[in-house]
């Protein structure tokens, strides 16, 4: 018989209690300091969704303002009051907004509900010349019995809804006009103000950063605006040129189209094409060449020369940017999502954010270098003196080196 199998005895002065493991209490508290931060986000974020239209027309007045300071600021290098100068150019901009609006709203009018009224026999004769295609055959019946399906006793209510939401856009872009007027007249002491609430260590960055933002907002809104009258222009002569009626109301809707990049190409080519099928297949088709031609041309072209280094944006970036912004915002999130992606890069770029796929190069250890010296520079010049005053010598010495960057000393 086998005997059992001593079991393994303890070494001297070992205690057998301590081999058991002891167990642990976890405990998860909120402190007070972070139920007082998660409380001002949550009243920061209904304040941002109750206050959006008026930060909308902040942001608006934000544009105007950087759109027009270059202009001021050139009458104030040729010796113009700087009060002056804002108000002979508000003057201009309202004196020539009145003018186009006189010249071409009344017809522009006309000839939408020209196109509104003969919409039916449009949209009949492009059918008729599809369903002769086999593989358009059934698009075309789609066409031809499409029904629109808005009831006859609600258009009422829908035109007073939609009067009602152009008065209250009308209000808005007022609001923001007079804004941007009045942030221009005050610039010193608000950037003062602004200046103020940073400390010094950070004025220099921030200068360059307000002179990069005011390069992007400009340069941005300055180069749609010059595109949407170039397109617009072209639509009209080329509509007119080919015979097509209503060409003032189509050449508006390209131009209001070709904000949004990519896409507008497409808006504005389908009601040209449609409109010039009316008049044959040969017209259309040259529409349509004259057309691609053009959008190609101001892609390759004007776009570069007009926005410059403004906007150094990829074509993905310039996508997913419309996309975002089209999905959070609509429309206006799709005008203001290449200045914002923009904006972005140049904060990343500015503050030398060290991005975690990135390692620091020679170049970057020159420009950190070069934000001591200037920080330096601006530490000693801003001794003793206020907000106000320190931010113009901010913005003194940030000029001068963009300055610099634009015009290098040639190698000797």
């Amino acid at each position: 018989m086998s005997q059992p199998e001593a079991l393994p005895t303890a070494p001297p002065g070992h205690d057998r209690r301590r081999t058991a493991p002891e167990p642990r209490t976890v405990q998860f508290g909120v402190s007070a300091a972070t139920l007082f931060r998660l409380a001002l986000i949550l009243i920061a974020t209904w304040l941002v969704i109750r206050l959006w239209p008026v930060i909308l027309v902040f942001i608006v007045a934000l544009l105007v303002m950087e759109t027009l300071n270059p202009a001021v600021a050139w009458l104030e290098a040729r010796k113009v009051r700087r009060g002056l100068g804002i108000a002979i150019l508000f003057s201009g901009v309202f004196l020539g907004a009145v003018l186009i609006l006189t010249l071409t709203v009344p017809s522009v009018v006309a000839q939408a509900a020209a196109l509104f009224e003969r919409e039916p026999v449009i949209r009949a004769g492009l059918a008729d010349r599809l369903s002769h295609y086999h593989l358009s055959a059934p698009f075309a019946d789609w066409l031809r019995n499409l029904r629109y399906g808005a009831p006859g006793n609600t258009m009422g209510a829908t035109a007073f809804a939609y009067s009602l939401r152009l008065f209250e856009i009308a209000a808005y872009g007022l609001s923001a006009i007079f804004l941007a007027l009045y942030m221009m007249i005050d610039r010193d002491r608000l950037r003062g103000g602004l200046y103020a609430l940073v400390p010094r260590s950070h004025h220099i960055r921030l200068s360059r950063i307000m002179l990069n933002l005011e390069t992007i907002i400009g340069a941005y809104i300055r180069g749609q605006l010059v595109t949407c009258l170039l397109i617009g222009a072209f639509t009209f002569i080329l509509l007119t040129a080919c015979g097509v009626e209503n060409a003032m109301a189509l050449a508006v809707f390209a131009a209001v189209a070709d904000v949004l990049p990519y896409i507008g190409a497409i808006l504005s080519i389908v009601p040209a094409v449609i409109a010039a099928l009316g008049h044959g297949p040969t017209t259309a088709v040259i529409v349509l060449l004259a057309m691609l031609a053009y959008e190609e041309f101001e892609s390759r072209v004007l776009i570069p020369n007009i926005y410059g280094k403004a906007l150094r944006l990829p074509s993905s970036v310039v996508f997913f940017s419309l996309m975002v912004g089209g999905t959070l915002m609509g429309i206006l999130g799709a005008l203001l999502a290449l200045p914002v992606a923009a904006t972005i890069m140049m904060l990343i770029e500015e503050l030398r954010v060290d991005l975690p796929g990135e390692q620091e190069l020679v170049a970057d250890t020159a420009l950190r270098a070069r934000d001591d010296l200037e920080e330096e520079e601006y530490e000693r010049r801003t001794e003793g003196v206020g907000a106000r005053q320190a931010a113009a010598i901010a913005v003194e010495i940030s000029v001068d080196r963009r300055y610099e960057d634009q015009h290098p000393d040639p190698p000797a």
